[in-house]
């Protein structure tokens, strides 16, 4: 069922342009292929050339805005498809002042046209829907599908990150990944038995976390 549009959706966010990266009208309305299929100028974008890394399905933004506050010397962009749960995330990273922070308003499947090949250092995919029926499989955010586009924008050894609760969703990612090159590490079901020191908790993870649910979790490198 689609998520009713908030009210005064459009004024915030016209508030928080400065956050959301203009990709010009589309097809569609928010979720369509820009009639101009010009791929980002990234440098132009952040005003740098630093690192850039992407979250997919940032939702509110707490993940996005934490760890581009804790790493200034990168720039992140962090896509997510519903205009309601954006505006949240872009009025966060603006009330936080954080410059090296931008949205993407747009499905996971237009990133192979607005992202130049090779530019994207790493990729976080935190608490995706897990679509556990096998009918919904290639809506998974790790299906081949879209690992094939990931493949094209990362970098060489560019890195995917991948957190989730859901059993399932991580053993299929797993066999994704393998089928489609990259090299698996860091492959992990309890993170927070022995949690990185460099992680940075989601929405999602603090809840689960609390319940004493385990986290899922892996590292897949480009080769």
């Amino acid at each position: 069922m689609r998520m009713r549009r908030k009210k005064n959706l459009d004024e915030r966010l016209r508030r928080v342009a400065d956050c959301l990266v203009d990709i010009g009208e589309t097809e569609g309305g928010y979720q369509g292929l820009p009639f101009c299929a010009e791929k980002l100028d990234l440098v132009g974008l952040f005003g740098n050339a630093h690192p850039v890394e992407l979250e997919i399905g940032c939702g509110k933004g707490q993940f996005a805005a934490a760890i581009a506050a804790k790493h200034p010397e990168r720039n992140f962009l962090a896509v997510e498809v519903n205009p309601n749960v954006v505006v949240q995330a872009c009025e966060k990273a603006q009330a936080a002042g954080l410059k090296n922070l931008r949205f993407l308003l747009l499905g996971a499947e237009k990133l192979g046209v607005l992202l130049p090949e090779g530019s994207i250092g790493r990729i976080y995919l935190n608490f995706s829907t897990p679509f556990p029926k096998k009918r919904q499989a290639k809506r998974r955010l790790t299906h081949d599908s879209f690992l094939q586009i990931y493949r094209a924008i990362l970098t060489d050894g560019g890195e995917i990150l991948q957190k989730t609760d859901n059993r399932i969703l991580f053993a299929s990612s797993i066999c994704a990944f393998s089928r489609c090159g990259f090299e698996l590490s860091d492959v992990t079901l309890d993170l927070h038995a022995d949690e990185p020191e460099d992680n940075v908790m989601t929405e999602y993870e603090s809840r689960f976390v609390s319940l004493g649910q385990p986290i899922f979790a892996l590292k897949a490198t480009k080769r």
